[in-house]
Parts: structure tokens; sequence; C-alpha cells
């Protein structure tokens, strides 16, 4: 079956389309916003007001629809429940160029709730996302989204990993039968005692393995990784230019840890970054978005945009969660080499 026709156009597939075409000369990059929380961490996910009151969903479809309209971020990545209610409901990326995904699969790796103790085992593949109400075709015409995200963890656990790419393998024959798109989130192990240097050469062996046994047809768009320091994330730039690599943002951390590792992974040659709880948590999310661009486009230095942010947020008379000098410092040990 050919892919559904997309409404629209969106800045993601012309950007990734120009770096295909020239790996080497293009410098597109992408940044795109994770607003998919509530597939991890339940009720808390959401983040919270700056009044420190506790965002409803409405709340966050509120944010997610600024953003949207924002038109900066090149890909909003939402839960399926979220993806039909703005995507298909209310239709809010038209007239827009931001494109739309849904999280299509939520392993035990991500199971965040309150007093769960789930990571504690190795993680397991679970998807409960229905492709077809996804795509939520009408004709040919995508009302929902063509595109979707798909985790994996690599465990160094035999039956784990084994359960884990035989999820993956069957995934990925339904998405041909659909004509569905996904790209690939790879986390680090999530149980073991492999040391901290040997984590970014084990996944990277485990991604390209796992690449392997594909065809270019069926292989994800791009792929997101955690980022395991400057030789790991080379290491698999480098090995295949035709391949897209982005990073996860991990922890919210400080405003110059965001700042500096979109710095680093667009110097080392990475394509994107999906950031989820960095601008999910920040007092000002779109001031963020907004300086994130201007940082990919060299605009500004990490340095400098943490202080323009913060004069965003002193004319806003939003209270930062921290005093400018503290967060200015880089704290994300990957990000001090």
């Amino acid at each position: 079956m050919n892919a559904p026709l997309q409404t629209g156009s969106s800045r993601l597939d012309e950007k990734l389309a120009r770096i295909r075409k020239d790996p080497s000369g293009c410098r597109d990059f992408l940044i795109c916003d994770a607003k998919d929380p509530d597939m991890a961490r339940g009720i808390n996910a959401l983040g919270r007001h700056p009044d420190g009151r506790r965002r409803s969903r409405q709340d966050f479809l509120g944010l997610v629809k600024e953003i949207v309209a924002q038109d900066i971020v090149d890909l909003v990545l939402l839960s399926p429940l979220n993806l039909h209610r703005l995507a298909v409901e209310e239709d809010i990326f038209d007239g827009t160029s931001v494109a739309r995904a849904a999280r299509v699969n939520d392993t035990t790796e991500i199971w965040l709730g309150r007093h769960s103790r789930y990571r504690e085992h190795a993680s397991r593949p679970f998807r409960g996302a229905d492709l077809a109400q996804v795509l939520a075709l009408s004709g040919e015409i995508v009302r929902g989204a063509d595109l979707g995200l798909y985790s994996v963890t690599f465990t160094n656990d035999l039956d784990a990993d084994l359960a884990t790419l035989n999820a993956y393998n069957a995934f990925r024959a339904e998405c041909r039968a659909l004509g569905f798109r996904h790209f690939l989130e790879v986390f680090n192990p999530n149980i073991g005692k492999m040391d901290a240097a040997d984590v970014g050469a084990f996944v990277n062996d485990c991604i390209v393995r796992t690449l392997a046994g594909m065809d270019r047809s069926s292989a994800p768009v791009f792929l997101k990784v955690a980022y395991n320091g400057p030789r790991a994330f080379e290491e698999l730039v480098d090995y295949d230019d035709q391949t897209i690599i982005g990073v996860l943002g991990g922890g919210a951390g400080t405003t110059r840890d965001t700042f500096e590792l979109l710095h680093h992974v667009q110097r080392r040659g990475g394509r994107l970054v999906l950031f989820g709880r960095k601008i999910n948590q920040a007092e000002s999310p779109l001031d963020l978005i907004e300086l994130l661009r201007r940082t990919a486009d060299d605009e500004v230095t990490p340095e400098e945009a943490v202080r323009v942010y913060h004069e965003r947020l002193q004319q806003k008379k939003l209270a930062p969660l921290r005093t400018l000098d503290d967060d200015n410092v880089i704290t994300e040990n990957v990000l001090l080499g």
C-alpha cells in the first residue's frame, strides 16, 4: 500500500528530504516538542503553572495549541488520545507547517507513575495504540497522523531484548500494511551494571545490527537516542550518512543544559532534538522554543540564550526557577567535554 496523503505540508518532511539529498552540505536542523508525557507519568506528567498549580489536561492542550500556532517547532509528538482531540476534532495544525506524530507504544521503560517499581525490571514491549485509529483516514486524507514514535530499550538481557525485537518486527509489518511511517526512540538500558563509558557503544551496536535487518523502505525515518557523550554520538552519526540522528532531552536540567545539549548535538552532526521536559517544565515554553531556534540558527550562543531567556521572564513578571547565575551553569556531565 502506498503511504496515505497527509493534509498540508510540513517543514519536517521538507527538511528531512533536503538532509537526505545532501547529507554533507545541508545545514537544516529540526526542533521537535514531545508532548506525550501522559503516556509515562500520569497525573503529574503535564507540568505546572508558574504559580505552582498542577496543569489539567485542558491547560496542557491549551499550551500545545499555543506552540502549534507559534509555528516554530518542526514536529509535535502527542499521545493518541490528545492527537485525536487536536488534529481530528479541532484540526489545530491546519494553516501551519508543524508536523504531528503519535507515540504509538509505551514500553514498561516509561511506566513512571507515582509509587511504581516497573523500571526495576528489564523493559518489556507493550502497545495499546491502534495505527488505523491514529491515521484516522478520511478517504486518502490523514486526519490524525501517518507518523509515530516507536521506542525500544536494549537491556543486555537475552529474553527481554528478543521480546523487544519481535514486537518491533510485528509493528513494522503493520506499518507496511497501512502505509504508516515511524521514527525510532532508543533508550539506554534501564537495568544492569554496565559501566557508563560502555553504554554508548552497547546501544550503538544494538542500533546498527537492528537496522541492518531491514530494508530502507521499512526503516525509521530518523532515530532519537540518548546523548551518551561526544565519542559515542559521533561514532553513530559517522556510521551512515543516510541515517538521520537526533537526541532525546532527558531530564529538565538547567536552561543552560537545554541550549548546550542542542549545541553539542548540532556541532557533532546530529540533525534534531526532541525535547519533552526541557520545554514542558520551562517557566515560559514559547520563549524557550524561540531561543532554541535562534541557537540552532547560530544567532545566539547557549550562554547568551540563557541571558535573553531570563530577560524575557523578567519582562513577563514570571518568577524564574533559578537565579540567572545558577541557571547558566552546565550540570550534565556529558555536556562538560
